[in-house]
């Protein structure tokens, strides 16, 4: 099940499919669709900026025979661990979220992603409601920053912003039973690094993120797409 919050609350529960008829609305307050790369620093591609970077010592050859015997051993300690396929949000969401209060300037909203290294947090309200997700992509478009001739004033002026007035917002959330093969095809639609997830009454408790999706795909149990 998808939600959708905004400043005034929740505007929006439904399917997948509902929540596609209205992704066009959600996203009317964007003048283009965030670039899918570079909101999560774990997303970052490297070969784009190889040619800037200094050469890099060749990593040291790995003990494939060392390794494979770990692995047999390990798999002789735990012969009977069934293998559960991932299917559900709350089996890849990350349950310690870091959000934003709604009364914080976009300075202290910067230093809260600094801090966790992270791309992207929901913005809450004083009663900890999902509101709005603060990006460092958005905040970082080009017509939001001031230019390389304006006084040091103009950027003062920028980072002394209410979060709220930069923060992307309707935003989509989620809930913790939610398919992830679905949230995938949202995060495709809407250009979002990631999804709050929320209960019921809107209060935040976790996130999923591309990163925490492309992880399960290759994690031990695996992550089900075909089923």
């Amino acid at each position: 099940m998808f939600s959708v919050y905004g400043k005034a609350g929740r505007t929006f529960r439904g399917t997948l499919e509902e929540l596609r008829q209205v992704g066009p609305i959600t996203r009317a307050t964007r003048t283009a669709v965030v670039a899918p790369i570079g909101m999560d620093p774990q997303d970052q591609n490297p070969s784009r900026f190889a040619d800037l970077l200094p050469a890099q010592t060749p990593p040291a050859p790995v003990d494939v025979a060392h390794r494979t015997a770990l692995a047999a051993y390990e798999q002789t300690r735990n012969p009977g661990l069934p293998r559960h396929p991932l299917t559900r949000v709350d089996a890849v969401m990350s349950s310690a979220v870091v959000t934003i209060a709604d009364t914080s300037t976009v300075e202290q909203a910067w230093q809260v992603l600094a801090q966790g290294n992270l791309g992207q947090a929901p913005v809450v309200d004083a009663q900890g409601l999902l509101i709005g997700l603060f990006t460092r992509a958005e905040l970082l478009r080009p017509e939001r920053l001031p230019g390389p001739n304006d006084h040091s004033e103009a950027w003062a002026e920028m980072l002394a912003q209410s979060v709220v007035d930069v923060m992307w917002t309707p935003v989509p959330s989620v809930s913790s039973d939610a398919d992830i093969r679905r949230v995938a095809r949202v995060l495709l639609d809407s250009g979002l690094p990631g999804l709050p997830v929320a209960d019921d009454d809107g209060r935040v408790i976790g996130f999923v993120s591309r990163s925490d999706i492309l992880r399960a795909v290759v994690a031990d149990p695996p992550l089900d797409l075909w089923t």
